[in-house]
């Protein structure tokens, strides 16, 4: 049962960026590592928000990121007070949050999507082109496997360098640049097939 001092993310993901790299305070950190169930809990909240955002870049699944999440935060909890160095805990529960998506990942669970409505129509060929650009690459990113999602997020929306992302994923960073080569061409084939006419289009 999830302990209920757990914060339940927000269901939209926060903007991830650079921004959101280092910024744990440290103290709090230590003092959660002490056993302070209070400085955890603020913890949680400092860091639940953007594990949800992780999570929800790499499922693409609101229901399954937030179960990820809340995985991450009992193995933060659990496992804390066996972390040797506390200025490392933002890579490490990056580290957390990603084997938590790949065990939700591992389910037989069929995907549904999660629709949101638009306030209003696009109203110019340019407002509409970007949603057809968004529909194109948010289908391309699904195609990809898990491991080459969690590198173009790591590295493309925490902005975090290869070598951090080879930390975090605990493998070779001759690993980590080939599969972000293949993620990447991966999304370019997938883009351009949408593009492609169908053998009746171009027939017509």
């Amino acid at each position: 049962m999830v302990a209920s001092w757990l914060p339940i993310p927000s269901e939209e993901p926060t903007p991830i960026g650079g921004n959101l790299v280092g910024c744990v305070d440290i103290d709090l950190v230590v003092r959660a590592q002490r056993g302070d169930q209070g400085a955890f809990a603020s913890l949680a909240v400092v860091v639940g928000d953007r594990l949800h955002a992780v999570a929800q870049r790499i499922l693409r699944d609101t229901d399954l990121a937030e179960d990820a999440t809340q995985q991450a935060l009992l193995s933060v909890w659990r496992d804390l007070p066996q972390l040797r160095d506390p200025e490392r805990f933002d890579a490490w529960s990056y580290r957390l949050v990603v084997r938590a998506c790949y065990a939700e990942s591992r389910r037989t669970r069929r995907w549904s999507p999660n629709l949101h409505v638009l306030p209003v129509e696009p109203r110019t060929a340019e407002e509409l082109s970007s949603v057809i650009d968004r529909d194109q690459l948010e289908r391309g990113f699904r195609r990809l496997s898990i491991d080459h999602r969690a590198v173009v997020v790591l590295h493309h929306y925490l902005d975090l360098p290869l070598d951090e992302v080879a930390d975090v994923l605990g493998v070779p960073l001759g690993t980590v640049r080939s599969r972000l080569h293949y993620a990447i061409r991966g999304l370019r084939a997938a883009l351009e097939a949408d593009l492609r006419p169908t053998t009746r289009e171009a027939v017509r």
